[in-house]
């Protein structure tokens, strides 16, 4: 993915789920004026022996990606609702404990158990074939028989309007390319409810992804209020593009699809939390994190158990060599991002009193392949001095400081007004693995892993070290 396609995809998801706008939809503010005082210009130099420290013990090892190949190889998929989750939730517990982490607690949150259930597609005409099926999530389920109808393959919610009068009653086929994952995943979010309102019995979108061996790519969708709920998916590229060159030679296609998606109402889950405690002002906090749920497919070692672990290794780094800084520094795993950001909403709720104590809000949910820098959204002030802290991380290429940035499980308290970050990483494979069955531990590289954990840890530490707070 592009990372600005991540920014769209992370409004889209806000406003799906119904935390409205935040800073960064705001127009970007002029920085080109901005300059950095003298003076923090000198407190950042200050912090270049500690940030070549942090960078040489980050990059020592493999530690981080053996702990996170025990944690995906062990629990697997961490979907929300599932035993999985817990267990692997427990287990971090107990581990950030071991690791001499400050402050170690699961605080609770109900999160919806939606429910796959059995499910599948089949064509029978012009031939019969299994394709290649999921369910995306949220969806609701087929009639016990399932469902059997002629399908009408389209290339645009503009082409499914000229062609309103030939979907009733049909499976309507979104055949859109990947363009984006904000602009092509709209298809996935809102293609039932247009299908619905055209009067289709059920929809299948291709799979969002640029690269595809044949991979099925789920994720969350929604439903229009008022619009009736019909069963929704995703097949293959490859299935894609070959019921659009039936439909192209004129031949009737006739798909029968079987679900048994539905949910099962809230159930207790945890974020994830422990931290640093600051030596001197302990009430200002800089949070980061990613979340600890994921698909059901795969092992969500990508998205997003590498996140999860490359900020916890950085607290567990700054704990090893002793760098306390004046502010608490706090990771969060959050729960329930991908069906619904219970966890991040949840956060947003508990700590309403202290957010005007969050310096700042770091997040990485892009994957954890080699770091470019991070996108910031907050004050023209604050972002000339983090382009300067991002200096100290020249040396492994990751100085970028793009304005813009943020993400899904921090978009709630970004919206209270806490400046926010978001890791940006080589995203060029990131939409290859997303969402679907080869988001596995193989597809990452320690070293790649190891300088993630080394631009977070120099990132939040300076930040919560410095003599004066980030300013809003």
């Amino acid at each position: 993915m592009h990372r600005f396609s991540y920014l769209t995809l992370f409004y889209a998801f806000c406003t799906l789920y119904g935390i409205g706008p935040i800073a960064a939809q705001e127009p970007a503010p002029d920085t080109a004026a901005v300059t950095l005082p003298a003076a923090a210009q000198t407190t950042v130099n200050a912090y270049r022996d500690a940030a070549d420290r942090i960078i040489a013990a980050a990059l020592a090892d493999s530690f981080a990606y053996q702990r996170l190949a025990l944690l995906v190889d062990t629990f697997g998929p961490r979907f929300s609702g599932t035993r999985n989750l817990e267990d692997a939730i427990d287990w971090i517990l107990t581990r950030m404990i071991a690791d001499s982490l400050e402050n170690v607690r699961g605080e609770e949150v109900m999160i919806p158990r939606w429910v796959r259930g059995e499910e599948s597609a089949e064509l029978l005409v012009p031939r019969e074939m299994a394709l290649s099926f999921i369910g995306l999530g949220g969806s609701v389920g087929t009639p016990r028989r399932g469902i059997t109808a002629e399908a009408l393959v389209v290339s645009s919610f503009s082409d499914l309007e000229a062609r309103a009068y030939q979907a009733r009653g049909r499976i309507v086929v979104y055949n859109v390319p990947f363009t984006t994952y904000g602009e092509t995943g709209t298809y996935r979010w809102d293609g039932a409810s247009a299908a619905a309102k055209v009067g289709a019995v059920a929809s299948l979108v291709r799979s969002v992804t640029p690269h595809s061996l044949n991979t099925l790519h789920t994720g969350g969708m929604g439903y229009d209020e008022g619009v009736p709920r019909i069963p929704n998916g995703a097949i293959t590229v490859e299935d894609a593009l070959l019921l659009q060159r039936f439909q192209d030679r004129g031949e009737t296609i006739i798909i029968k699809l079987k679900m048994g998606a539905h949910y099962r109402g809230d159930v207790p889950s945890r974020n994830v939390v422990a931290e640093i405690a600051g030596r001197e002002q302990s009430e200002e906090v800089v949070v980061m994190g990613g979340h600890i749920d994921s698909w059901d497919v795969g092992q969500g070692a990508m998205d997003d158990g590498g996140g999860c672990v490359a900020t916890w290794e950085a607290l567990r780094l700054l704990q090893n060599l002793d760098l306390r800084p004046r502010r608490t520094i706090r990771v969060v795993l959050w729960t329930n991002e991908e069906k619904g950001l219970r966890g991040g909403r949840a956060y947003r709720d508990k700590y309403i009193d202290q957010l005007d104590n969050h310096i700042l809000a770091i997040e990485s949910d892009e994957g954890v392949f080699k770091p470019q820098g991070f996108g910031f959204s907050g004050s023209p002030e604050a972002l000339a001095i983090l382009r300067d802290i991002a200096s100290l991380l020249e040396p492994i290429g990751a100085d970028s400081i793009a304005e813009g940035g943020g993400g899904a499980d921090i978009g709630p308290i970004i919206k209270m007004g806490v400046p926010g970050m978001g890791l940006k990483v080589d995203d060029t494979r990131y939409f290859w693995y997303h969402h679907s069955s080869a988001d596995t531990i193989d597809k990452l590289n320690p070293h790649e892993l190891n300088l993630c954990v080394a631009a977070l840890a120099v990132m939040a530490y300076v930040v919560a070290d410095m003599p004066e707070r980030l300013p809003r």
